[in-house]
């Protein structure tokens, strides 16, 4: 356990020697300044917060307490009162600083440490406190047991590939009764500096056995808020990827029912076209089709009275045919010419006396004409005293009418 401990502490003084040694420490220093001074003074002394350190100094009766970097004298205590009195002026003192800032630092005379420059290799800074340890004996004339040292890095520039550090060295005689006594008084030191004047020199004796285990609550308190915010963070992040997803899949199902919806559009489209184009052909068909109710129209009003049909049929090609009998059959060519559904009359075969009706039996072909929209006239109504139009008699006209239905409608289901 004490090698994990020795290895994790080697690897934190790395760290702390790396984050010295850059800019960013002055940098933040010098920012936090500049904003310190645009607060309020009474806000500024509500909020100030850090380490407060105290120096706790030997004198030829007694201890002297004082704020490090300050000459006035906090607290006074003689060896002459007693363990518990002198205890308790002591607290009193340190009892305006929290407990979590407060820092005591014993200062010993400079008389009484051994303090040397040391010209070292840069890899010792890895380790510069057991490098230094291993050659105590050649550095001081004293043995490494009868001492307790400190070691710390200067900033003053070396040889190349060397670095120059500072060795401090007192004996233990000297320094394990302070310890001891301030531990009776209640005080246990966070570091054994040398005076420079009224501040500290920076090098730390305090044997690392006797360095007091604090629990810094506000580092702990720091510490989970940065966990909270870090999680936080993520939980935002994976929030907003989860909505994003669900965004994404929304849209993805939209953009599908879209393509159903599209899909069936264009179907629907195609059955239209294919309709438009079915429907289209059936009236060009139709259009293009004479009809079978304007010719028997045409040829029912055209010809004669006492003409008979026995036989009519109408093909798809538009060839018509039509056989019967009538007085005087040559007349018919003449009776329907100029006739609008029916075109090119001539006779099929000879004409024929038929001896039962005495009448001539023929039969015409023609060709079924479509008339134009524009050119069909509308049947015109009788006009009511016209000397000219040829009333059909009573009996006659339906008489005809209904023989040629009753033979035209089975040829033209013949034809068909």
């Amino acid at each position: 356990m004490s090698t994990l401990q020795e290895a994790s502490q080697v690897q934190l003084d790395r760290l702390r020697r790396a984050w010295r040694g850059s800019a960013l420490p002055g940098f933040l220093r010098w920012w936090g300044g500049e904003l310190a001074a645009l607060v309020p003074v009474r806000w500024r002394a509500l909020f100030a917060g850090g380490e407060r350190w105290y120096v706790i100094e030997r004198g030829t009766g007694g201890w002297r307490l004082r704020r490090a970097g300050e000459s006035v004298v906090l607290a006074e205590v003689a060896d002459i009162d007693g363990t518990e009195h002198r205890a308790a002026v002591l607290a009193r003192a340190l009892g305006e600083a929290d407990p979590t800032d407060r820092r005591v630092a014993l200062v010993l005379p400079a008389a009484g440490v051994l303090r040397r420059r040391l010209v070292l290799p840069v890899a010792a800074r890895d380790n510069l406190r057991q490098v230094v340890g291993y050659d105590l004996d050649r550095q001081t004339p004293f043995r490494a047991e009868d001492i307790h040292y400190g070691v710390r890095e200067l900033g003053e520039g070396g040889p190349e590939g060397r670095f120059v550090a500072e060795l401090a060295a007192t004996p233990r005689a000297m320094l394990d009764p302070l310890l001891d006594e301030l531990a009776s008084l209640g005080v246990a030191p966070d570091r054994v500096d040398v005076g420079q004047g009224h501040a500290l020199a920076g090098v730390d004796l305090l044997p690392p056995a006797r360095a007091p285990r604090r629990v810094d609550r506000r580092r702990r308190l720091n510490a989970a808020l940065v966990a909270a915010i870090v999680l936080l963070v993520f939980a935002v992040m994976a929030a907003w990827l989860h909505n994003r997803n669900a965004a994404l899949e929304t849209m993805r199902a939209d953009v599908e029912a879209m393509q159903g919806d599209a899909q069936r559009v264009k179907a629907l489209r195609q059955r239209l076209t294919e309709s438009a184009g079915a429907s289209g052909f059936l009236a060009q068909k139709k259009t293009g089709t004479a009809a079978v109710l304007p010719v028997l129209e045409e040829l029912t009003r055209r010809l004669p009275d006492d003409t008979w049909l026995e036989r009519f049929t109408l093909n798809a090609s538009g060839q018509l045919g039509f056989q019967g009998q009538s007085p005087q059959a040559a007349r018919l060519i003449d009776a329907l010419k100029g006739a609008r559904t029916i075109g090119d009359p001539s006779f099929q075969g000879t004409i024929q006396a038929d001896p039962t009706s005495g009448k001539e039996r023929f039969y015409m072909q023609a060709k079924a004409l479509v008339p134009k929209p524009e050119t069909v006239p509308a049947r015109a109504a009788p006009v009511a005293g016209a000397s000219s139009a040829k009333p059909a008699p009573a009996s006659t006209a339906p008489a005809k009418s209904a023989s040629v239905q009753g033979k035209e409608t089975a040829d033209a289901h013949e034809a068909r």
